[in-house]
């Protein structure tokens, strides 16, 4: 039992025991993101200041060693006497140093106990900007006295990454936060959070970022991103944006950069949308590849006067050529033979107009008008790819679909769920979703090959 006057200067106290956070990697077990422990070191000046005095010492000799050693001990940039500055001031508290290895607390407070050392957790990114836009961002909050995510990956998954932190009580003396020996009770043990396996390849992810970066500043684009996807599975092997920040220097970042425009950022697509038109021609059985379409300069729909990018009299194209020379009157005039109830069919189909649920926050859905709310002119502006707005995630996936035999399987990032002890949980592979027939995919991947030719007589766009 305890002196009655020991007993009544100890106190009970509450101890957070931290989870660690779960690791982040790529589908081939590469890193992405994950937590290191760390402390950071305090001291109340004040107080050491009246322990010296109580057993009559010097407190600015004290004070001195004291920052002579965590100088010592953390190295450049520490200053010694910016930390002794600190330990004079009249301050209660004062943050020494805000991050340092247990090794090097360990190693000061073997020497000054009075320096008190608090845990802390550092997120790190070893591949700096690699696939930032998509795993975003983790922090360090004091007020919770642990890591938050705060964008991308790490916000949307926070609670599963984060784990359930534990708790203890125990005696301390008081003034102190020395840990009464035997007076540990009530524990509950942390849990730790899981890992994510993405699907996304480093080394291509690496190198699809450095191509695009380099393709919008050659043509100064005003922003750019690019989506891999594997065509039959729909695993997103690589997700990025001309723009992009290093997670390890979050002060760095713009808000702007914090984004990833590739899933919540849509666009009127333009000519790629000539795709579903081709798709729904040939699975419609309203053309063929070669159906010779007779094709004038210019065609007028309701209000409005459609044209190509080139001024031609009347033309005889095939479909295949109206397509490998991105014809806005070639397109309109299949698409009128494919009507207006087949051509919103297959805009559902492709997954137009919702999000895809890949599991990234932010995702947009885009939007294309409900057919309630059709103009004259809006049957002329779809089919060539205006009018209508898309990511690039779900443009990706109208191609996907082509070339997965016509069969659209909705995009996902997360690979597998790694559990505390190892254990890995697969996410479910979405069904797929039948757009057109094998043989219309088949076709239509065929038909768009015209679109890169530049042969006698056949030059694509």
């Amino acid at each position: 039992a305890l002196p009655i006057s020991q007993a009544s200067k100890q106190r009970t106290t509450e101890q957070l025991l931290p989870a660690q956070r779960g690791t982040i990697t790529d589908r081939n077990g590469t890193p992405l993101a994950f937590s290191v422990a760390a402390n950071a070191l305090y001291a109340q000046p004040n107080r050491i200041t009246a322990e010296q005095r109580a057993i009559r010492a010097d407190p600015d000799a004290r004070k001195q060693a004291m920052a002579h050693r965590v100088a010592q001990v953390l190295g450049p940039p520490v200053s010694e006497q910016e930390i002794l500055g600190q330990l004079r001031s009249d301050r209660t508290t004062v943050l020494l140093a805000p991050l340092v290895t247990p090794a090097q607390a360990r190693a000061i407070q073997q020497d000054f106990p009075e320096i008190s050392a608090e845990h802390r957790e550092i997120r790190q990114y070893p591949g700096g900007e690699l696939a930032s836009n998509v795993l975003g961002v983790a922090n360090w909050r004091a007020d919770e006295r642990k890591v938050h995510g705060l964008v991308g990956l790490e916000s949307y998954d926070d609670t599963l990454l984060a784990g359930r932190d534990g708790r203890r009580v125990v005696d301390t003396a008081e003034g102190s936060d020395a840990v009464i020996p035997g007076s540990e009770r009530a524990e509950r043990p942390p849990v730790p959070g899981s890992g994510l396996e993405l699907t996304l390849d480093s080394d291509l992810q690496f190198t699809v970022a450095q191509m695009l970066r380099d393709y919008a500043h050659k043509y100064r684009a005003k922003g750019a991103s690019a989506v891999v996807l594997d065509a039959h599975t729909g695993e997103v092997y690589a997700m990025a944006n001309d723009i992009a920040f290093d997670p390890n220097n979050l002060e760095a970042a713009t808000p702007e950069m914090l984004g990833n425009p590739a899933v919540s950022t849509p666009y009127e697509p333009g000519s790629v949308n000539k795709v579903l038109t081709a798709a729904a021609g040939i699975e419609s059985g309203a053309v063929r590849p070669d159906t010779v379409l007779h094709v004038p300069g210019e065609l007028r729909v309701a209000d409005r006067t459609i044209r190509d990018a080139w001024p031609h009299g009347m033309l005889n194209l095939t479909f295949t050529g109206v397509l490998a020379r991105s014809s806005n009157v070639g397109t309109l005039l299949t698409a009128q033979r494919v009507g207006e109830d087949r051509f919103v069919d297959m805009l559902n189909r492709m997954g137009l107009g919702q999000r895809t649920g890949v599991g990234l926050p932010g995702e947009s859905a885009g939007r294309v008008p409900p057919r309630d709310q059709w103009s004259g002119s809006t049957f002329a502006n779809l089919p060539i790819g205006q009018g209508l707005s898309m990511t690039v995630l779900q443009m990706t996936g109208m191609y996907q679909a082509i070339a997965n035999d016509g069969v659209r399987i909705p995009p996902r990032i997360v690979n597998a769920e790694i559990a505390p002890d190892g254990t890995r949980t697969a996410t479910p592979r979405p069904a797929g979703i039948r757009v057109v027939s094998p043989q219309t995919a088949e076709t239509v991947r065929d038909m768009l090959r015209a679109v890169v030719q530049n042969e006698p007589g056949q030059h694509g766009t």
